[in-house]
């Protein structure tokens, strides 16, 4: 069987360096291009598989076109886009396969079901937070992760993200409601990613937590994800779909 050919965009940031160092050690995978900020991927397309993509989202636009005119599967592991951006992936997946994921971890993903799961099972009566932590370099807050679970919760409840999530609390805000999902995104040293949902009602509470120790968790699932992909009819998936876990 032939390898799967790879580009990889955002080559020599930290993803993109963890992630390139798993396919080279690997046979199933060739890396048939590296692409970096001021570089054009359009000329390694001719002879690519898949474009994994761990660039910026404010690319993701013209990651989406130059993927679908080439016929090249993506995977997108870029976060804090907005619904313009979104709606790019969400058109350019009418031509081609993508894999877009807050989060390749596999632990993660996991944590998306529990979390869902958890939701169902306990009810109205347990009020939700979403609580999440990150090396001082990131860019966005909260993290896709974290905005994945409070999404997660949202659907259950049938709640809406935008109205429903409260983004920290200062001040006299007044007692908590019945309907609100608290986000809180603290930031400092070298912290890889610690995400937790807490579910809290009168007299007990429950957590959920997954804390990243290492950045090859991530790109072990994006390497995952790449054989994945390949297979697929083209139309929009995550990582729940790639690990089998969609209800």
């Amino acid at each position: 069987m032939k390898p799967v050919r790879i580009v990889m965009n955002g080559s020599r940031g930290r993803m993109g360096r963890a992630i390139l160092a798993l396919a080279q050690q690997d046979a199933a995978f060739d890396v048939a291009g590296e692409v970096d900020q001021g570089e054009a991927l359009e000329p390694t397309l001719a002879n690519a598989d898949v474009v994994i993509d761990f660039s910026h989202a404010s690319v993701t636009p013209a990651v989406t076109t130059a993927c679908a005119a080439a016929g090249c599967a993506l995977v997108i592991g870029t976060t804090g886009h907005s619904d313009e951006e979104r709606a790019a992936i969400k058109l350019a997946s009418a031509r081609i396969p993508i894999v877009f994921a807050p989060n390749f971890s596999i632990g993660v993903n996991t944590l998306f079901w529990l979390t869902k799961k958890a939701a169902e099972i306990l009810g109205e009566p347990f009020d939700l937070e979403v609580v999440e932590m990150h090396h001082k370099l990131k860019k966005d807050a909260p993290s896709g992760t974290a905005r994945h679970l409070a999404e997660i919760l949202c659907e259950t409840r049938g709640w809406d993200y935008a109205k429903d999530v409260r983004h920290g609390r200062e001040g006299m805000v007044g007692e908590r409601t019945d309907r609100e999902i608290g986000m809180h995104a603290l930031r400092g040293g070298s912290v890889i990613g610690d995400h937790t949902v807490v579910y809290a009602t009168v007299g007990e509470r429950i957590e959920l937590r997954h804390i990243a120790e290492s950045r090859d968790t991530f790109a072990s699932g994006a390497i995952r994800s790449v054989a994945w992909i390949v297979k697929q009819t083209p139309g929009l998936y995550d990582m729940q779909d790639v690990l089998g876990l969609r209800d």
